[in-house]
């Protein structure tokens, strides 16, 4: 039993020795140094590239590093072998942590004292209530469930968007493209959460952001391809969008001369909403290599047609 691991972003040492306290046998490989690829039963991966997995013949399960799949879907020669998203509760909880901290941000009107102290402006500017304020989360998956459910606690008007209807404490729902006008009325701070699909591919766009009252604010932290990037300064500029913090992007890193980066409109995250800690991660990879092995459906196994 082998597994193959495979990042240039997670720490291998860190996951080396979190996976071999909970599975002491394992064989863990760190690529390229992959030895005898027919001995590999197990993949633990971020952003392979297209192609990488396929000469494996004796996968038995692809685990992937983050909560996104995406990356591992792309590939038309993706072994057909059950392909499991990453669902840890320190996880959502730094995800919900992000969310929590930008809406905050601009429902207390700080980017705006950020461009009063620049301009040794000395004045109050006005604020809402929570419950006057219209927050509204795409996608009520892991994360989006419990970061809704985050935000109506702290007492925000929250609604969220899905591909079906779901029920949440202090949640509106709404669910399907029928329903994605509605939600967005009135909506003043909207997060995305969305998995990426081809449904979902470039749906923060313009034709969107019209749907949305004048000044209305941008949290993006899904994936980079959910953003149309050239609508989003002309909306900023015209005072359509009040407002945007990214922290996913089509290009990573953000390249040094995209117009993104000087922008006093967009605030810039470098992918850091919520990180995969092997520490409580590691968990999960175990339980569901137990599983595999001993004859077992793994947990949160991927549905390919929907892509999530």
């Amino acid at each position: 039993m082998a597994l193959l691991f495979k990042s240039s972003w997670d720490r291998a040492d860190w996951w080396r020795e979190e996976l071999l306290q909970r599975i002491p046998d394992l064989d863990f490989r760190v690529w390229p140094d992959v030895g005898d690829e027919a001995a590999i039963t197990y993949a633990l991966v971020w952003k392979p590239k297209p192609g990488d997995l396929a000469r494996y013949r004796n996968l038995k399960a692809i685990f992937s590093l983050g909560a996104g799949v995406d990356h591992l879907l792309a590939d038309p020669t993706l072994p057909r072998v059950p392909v499991c998203r990453l669902v840890d509760r320190a996880l959502t909880r730094g995800m919900t942590e992000h969310v929590l901290t930008h809406v905050l941000r601009f429902h207390r009107n700080l980017p705006g004292y950020e461009r009063q102290q620049h301009a040794f402006e000395w004045k109050g500017l006005p604020i809402k209530l929570p419950e006057e304020r219209i927050v509204c989360v795409m996608g009520l998956g892991e994360l989006g469930g419990a970061a809704a459910k985050a935000l109506a606690a702290h007492g925000f008007h929250t609604r969220g968007w899905s591909r079906t209807p779901k029920t949440l404490a202090g949640v509106e729902s709404y669910a399907g493209n029928d329903a994605l006008a509605a939600f967005l009325k009135g909506c003043e701070i909207l997060v995305c959460l969305l998995p990426l699909t081809r449904e979902t591919e470039g749906i923060l766009s313009c034709q969107l952001f019209a749907h949305l009252p004048r000044g209305a604010c941008l949290i993006n932290a899904a994936r980079g391809a959910h953003l149309v990037e050239e609508d989003l300064i002309p909306a900023l500029d015209t005072g359509q969008l009040g407002g945007a913090a990214l922290d996913v992007f089509r290009v990573e890193p953000l390249p040094r001369g995209h117009p993104y980066w000087t922008n006093p409109r967009i605030l810039i995250t470098p992918h850091v909403a919520s990180v995969t800690d092997p520490r409580s991660s590691a968990e999960l990879v175990a339980e569901n290599i137990r599983r595999v092995d001993a004859g077992e459906a793994p947990l949160y196994v991927v549905d390919p047609r929907r892509g999530y």
